[in-house]
């Protein structure tokens, strides 16, 4: 039995070492898609067509301008959950004392020489692997390799963990991606509908295949993305994670759910011109200690659950 488990421990780590070794592949992989699409979209298909004048003209200029401003926000969104740090503990973290009590956070315990030993009774978050203490909602990642703070998950897409300081360009990425694809798969029906018809399509058989490739991946990741889009939309409404949703199936109530609008504002910040951008104002950054991902505001009422 213990030769089983250390086998298990063994793989579980090749597995996380192999997830690592993704890196870049599946950065090319997502360009090669985004490739593949502009060359059927926009040099097969929706230029050329610019030329034809009236009423085709007027679409494929519409079809261009939207097809190219999404892909700007797509690739936007995406470089910033890529390049953007998830969140790390801080050296020598240390909950915040309440000045009234003279105590930590219940739920992180106090600074009154906590050890491994005693986290399950102080109700101290511990990470044994990191050797520190962990704040509220914070989570090891066993492919980063180190402990992230509001972890929702590790994701292959974008070679990064989730956390709190790239969650909304997480989301921004699903958003954007959902639209480009349903907007390229709408594109492109008519070139994919002609494929089964008896008349003669226009192309080489290359340009044929490119856009029957490209109408095929779009459609995929259209309805994939839209579902895991309305499941994180769902659990920004609830204020709670992946790792969170998971872990609080037995919870009547949640402490950190304060209400729609106010668990919108803390993944999206308060000012809307920047809701739809990979940014926050300075203003939020200042104010809301929760965009940084170590301290967050909860029911008062639930406060000692």
């Amino acid at each position: 039995m213990h030769r089983s488990g250390a086998a298990m421990a063994w793989n579980v780590f090749k597995f996380c070492t192999a997830l690592r070794g993704l890196g870049s592949i599946m950065i090319l992989l997502v360009l090669g898609v985004v490739g593949v699409t502009y060359y059927a979209v926009v040099l097969t298909s929706y230029a050329p067509a610019l030329y034809e004048g009236g009423l085709t003209s007027v679409t494929a200029a519409a079809v261009l301008i939207l097809f190219h401003g999404l892909l700007v926000m797509l690739l936007w969104s995406y470089f910033s959950v890529v390049l953007t740090d998830p969140g790390s503990v801080p050296p020598n973290w240390r909950p915040v004392m309440d000045e009234e009590r003279g105590e930590g956070d219940p739920l992180t315990g106090s600074e009154f020489g906590v050890s491994p030993a005693d986290a399950s009774k102080q109700r101290v978050r511990y990470c044994r692997k990191c050797s520190q203490m962990k704040p509220p909602r914070c989570h090891h990642c066993s492919v980063c390799g180190r402990c992230i703070l509001k972890m929702d998950h590790h994701c292959v897409w974008v070679v990064n963990c989730v956390g709190a300081l790239n969650y909304k360009y997480f989301l921004l990425f699903l958003f954007y991606t959902f639209l480009e694809t349903s907007l390229v798969t709408l594109s492109l029906l008519p070139h994919f509908i002609a494929f089964f018809t008896e008349g003669e399509i226009p192309g080489t058989p290359g340009t044929l295949a490119t856009t029957f490739l490209a109408f095929v991946l779009n459609l995929a990741f259209a309805l994939s993305v839209m579902g895991f889009l309305i499941m994180h939309i769902s659990m920004v409404a609830a204020n709670t994670t992946t790792i969170e949703a998971y872990e609080k199936k037995t919870t009547v109530k949640w402490r950190y759910d304060l209400g729609r609008k106010k668990n919108f504002e803390q993944v999206f910040g308060t000012d809307r011109r920047y809701w739809f951008i990979p940014a926050y104002t300075e203003e939020d950054l200042r104010r809301m200690p929760v965009l940084q991902g170590l301290e967050f505001p909860s029911k008062p009422d639930l406060d000692a659950q």
